[in-house]
């Protein structure tokens, strides 16, 4: 035997599966095995590859495994040396479920398949252990106590198809929509929809999704007589087009239909309308693989009559949650499916309170800010808000901001019965403070960003988090234009903030142990909200609005948007979006156990291999930390 599989084979037997082979068997698999080297940010296999005829082990190096959630690329695991993994070929027929990428320049050793499953047939033990891996849902490295050469699944979304997690699953789609032009005349559409058995057809300009055509525009528009069959489509077709990226989940494309009042999504390939058309995903398609999923609570939300129908919603919403955990599904993807039947809930709240008043005697928007701003309201956390309503004369300002100080009071307090405590610093729209006029509000954050400190010790910075969850868009709009208007090249403005970020006690005392409690009633026990997460929230929110980072609120989403438009912090700012996601799964953890907000952690209940893991979550604070003092040239704290 040569002496580089001679060196494979000693390498292999010090990690399972391999370690229950002989050194003849391994000697005889070292011999088939292909060396790769993988340089930094290189790619093994992409989610929706063909399998490949070997599964791989690390050599040395680190290979990042991730899934598409929330259209975004997430991190479900992190290979290094000993480590095997993607099986799916040994077991299954479809394509990969999951992305392998250098994180840095690694040797993976390449399996061949064909050599290796003699001697799993041969030997039960190896059987067991690749069957469970491939079966099971662990997407946690330290699950496994924390051991090299761990089996990390590529299955993460197995499931018994019984539990409502099927829904999380990529929904299959019409890959070959039909495509017509502005200039493409009515009937002939029609006759091309009627031969193609097809019930809509994607408008296009240079291969640009502008538009669509449905059957129900055809029955309502050209049957009636409205229009010619003669016309062009242009004159019919709604525009703009909603477009996702492919990879969608059931439960995410029946929540953007409900949300924009649509029967079909357009797939796209970056998921806007500035890319090219790769499908089409209609309510059918959601019909034929529905059983009951998220999209149910939005409907049920709809028809909600009182915050008792909306209460009960809401604790559906928290055992949706805790299943989702247990299932190990990403949880920036638990995260967007929560934020959004949460954003549903506060809109009803807003309409029955509507129902209760009367039409409001001007437009008017009503902003999340905070948490379910930033769309990361996964347990029952008080809530923050704000109103903004249209400019009006001075004799009817009064009465106009009467009118919306009622229905403001009306829905923080059907929002508190649902379970949504109150703001404890007042920050909600019942406030007089944070219910007036886009001027007003102008003039509000013209200050706040202009005079940071001037006329309070704080700039209380979670305003600066704004999700809209009701009315109009173009008061949002405004708003945001007057934030991002006033803090370009603000030197004050941002020495005030960074300066804000950097004040927060750090997680872990000098000898590295946790920062916890000293007093009260939480003694002994550690704040993750204030010494971990709002950390990283706050650099976050800093660096987004230093780089104009516009309609981003969320922190795991901040940090993904800055890896790209500061790519030579790339790597710090992805290790804090992972961070970020470990750190809300153990605060959502705690909260759910504990029936809290899970702010302070106990950790007597946590296990060796779970503080550490918690303790990791903290190394690019540090980094973080410098990089804020770099950028915005601060030494030390004002």
């Amino acid at each position: 035997m040569n002496t580089i599989a001679e060196h494979i084979a000693d390498f292999l037997k010090k990690y399972p599966p391999f370690d229950n082979l002989s050194f003849q068997e391994l000697s005889e698999i070292a011999t088939s095995i292909r060396v790769i080297n993988l340089e930094k940010h290189k790619l093994l296999f992409h989610i929706n590859d063909i399998l490949h005829d070997s599964f791989y082990v690390v050599a040395s190096g680190v290979i990042n495994l991730t899934v598409i959630a929330d259209a975004e690329e997430t991190l479900i695991n992190k290979c290094v040396e000993g480590d095997v993994f993607g099986l799916r070929p040994f077991f299954a027929k479809n394509n990969y479920m999951m992305t392998a990428k250098a994180r840095e320049e690694s040797i993976i050793y390449a399996i061949p398949i064909a050599t290796f499953r003699t001697f799993v047939t041969h030997n039960s033990n190896v059987l067991e252990y690749l069957l469970e891996s491939f079966a099971s849902n662990s997407s946690n490295p330290n699950e496994i106590e924390n051991l090299h050469g761990k089996l990390v699944s590529d299955n993460i979304y197995y499931s018994d198809q019984k539990s409502e997690m099927q829904y999380f699953q990529s929904l299959s789609y019409n890959t070959t929509p039909l495509k017509i032009t502005t200039s493409s005349i009515v009937q002939e559409v029609a006759q091309l929809m009627t031969n193609t058995i097809t019930n809509s057809a994607i408008v296009c300009q240079n291969d640009l999704p502008i538009g669509i055509v449905t059957h129900t525009d055809m029955s309502t528009k050209i049957a009636t007589g409205r229009y010619s069959i003669s016309t062009t489509i242009d004159k019919i077709m709604t525009s703009p087009v909603v477009t996702i990226m492919e990879n969608v989940s059931l439960a995410e494309a029946q929540l953007l239909m409900l949300k924009y009042n649509v029967t079909h999504l357009c797939v796209t390939n970056d998921g806007t309308d500035k890319s090219t058309v790769k499908g089409i995903i209609s309510e059918h398609d959601l019909i034929v693989a529905q059983a009951s999923n998220p999209g149910v609570l939005i409907k049920e939300i709809k028809r909600s009559k009182s915050a008792e129908d909306l209460k009960s919603i809401r604790k559906r919403l928290t055992e949706l949650i805790q299943k989702s955990l247990h299932k190990n599904i990403p949880l920036s993807h638990i995260n967007n499916i929560a934020s959004e039947i949460n954003l549903a809930i506060i809109k009803r709240s807003v309409e029955l309170a509507i129902l209760d008043l009367g039409s409001p005697p001007v437009r008017f928007v009503w902003l999340s800010i905070g948490s379910q701003g930033r769309k990361e309201q996964l347990l029952s956390t008080d809530q923050d808000s704000i109103l903004i309503f249209e400019d009006v004369t001075p004799d009817k300002y009064r009465d106009v901001k009467d009118y919306f100080i009622k229905l403001a009071k009306r829905t923080t307090v059907s929002l508190e019965n649902v379970g949504y405590e109150l703001c404890p610093n007042g920050h909600i729209a019942s406030n007089m403070l944070w219910c007036k006029s886009l001027t007003d509000w102008t003039k509000q954050y013209s200050n706040w960003i202009n005079t940071p400190g001037e006329n309070s010790n704080e700039i209380s910075s979670i305003f600066f988090d704004l999700e809209i969850a009701f009315g109009e868009h173009k008061l949002e709009e405004a708003i945001q234009n007057v934030i991002f208007n006033n803090v370009k090249n603000n030197v004050l403005f941002f020495d005030f903030l960074g300066n804000d970020a950097l004040r927060k006690n750090s997680p872990l005392t000098f000898f590295k142990n946790f920062n916890v409690e000293e007093l009260g009633v939480n003694k002994d026990k550690f704040d993750i909200k204030t010494r971990a997460l709002m950390p990283l929230i706050d650099a976050a929110r800093l660096f987004s609005l230093s780089y104009s980072v516009k309609g981003v609120n969320n922190t795991y989403l901040r940090f993904k948007q800055l890896s790209i438009v500061d790519p030579r912090n790339s790597e710090i700012y992805l290790n804090c979006a992972e961070a970020f996601l470990t750190l809300s799964k153990f605060r959502t953890l705690e909260g759910l156990k504990n029936d809290s907000s899970g702010q302070f952690i106990n950790l007597h209940e946590l296990s060796k291999a779970d503080k550490e893991h918690l303790k990791n979550a903290f190394a690019p604070m540090r980094e973080l930390e410098e990089l804020i003092k770099t950028k915005f040239k601060l030494t030390q704290f004002s």
